[in-house]
């Protein structure tokens, strides 16, 4: 993995006596996860370690998130913002971020990126009666329909490309990543895994 650097010297550090908020971001779904507070010690050592260090307001030391319950977070990338006052930190979790057990610290999901909220009503029709919802139809015919759905829309989407008709195409291509989640869910899998592959492939064919 390509060593991730940051300047910390140009960082705005004497604004909040030494302390400077990080908004941790996963990765791969954007979900915000939590904040914390790092001092230049904790970004040394997140920057280091590629494990995202804070500064315990509480117990006033360098705290590695994980380091008791082993849900530590991967840096993968970090970024000050224009005032230089305030950190984005971007990582791929191990576990739940939030000491609740919750994936995140903010978990009603209100605030959550669209598709991965999307992705919950989804997986809250499984299961349902069928004449519920439209999904909860295409899960109860079950995996073949559902992929069918998918070669359908697929083939759709293609088309309205090839006739460069680019309202149908948004259409389509809407439709056509609807069903993939479903069948995505369908399967026990998530478009978190999807971003997951697409990362590694990334990071290989950057080598």
């Amino acid at each position: 993995m390509t060593q991730v650097t940051l300047d910390s010297a140009s960082l705005a550090w004497d604004k909040q006596d030494g302390l400077i908020p990080a908004v941790v971001q996963n990765h791969l779904t954007g979900k915000v996860l939590m904040l914390g507070y790092m001092n230049e010690a904790a970004l040394e050592k997140t920057l280091s370690t590629n494990q995202v260090t804070f500064f315990s307001r509480s117990k006033q030391r360098l705290w590695t998130k994980g380091e008791s319950s082993g849900n530590t977070l991967q840096l993968i990338a970090i970024d000050k913002d224009c005032d230089n006052d305030s950190l984005l930190v971007q990582v791929i979790p191990n576990g739940p971020t939030c000491h609740t057990g919750t994936e995140s610290c903010w978990p009603d999901g209100n605030a959550h990126p669209f598709i991965d909220n999307l992705t919950n009503v989804i997986i809250s029709r499984k299961g349902q009666s069928a004449d519920s919802s439209y999904t909860a139809s295409l899960f109860e015919r079950g995996t073949k329909r559902i992929a069918q759905k998918v070669g359908e829309e697929g083939l759709e989407t293609a088309l309205a490309a090839v006739t460069n008709d680019k309202e149908e195409l948004i259409n389509e291509a809407s439709d056509l990543m609807y069903h993939l989640i479903v069948l995505l869910e369908d399967q026990g899998l998530s478009m978190a895994d999807i971003n997951q592959n697409l990362l590694a492939r990334h990071t290989k064919a950057a080598k």
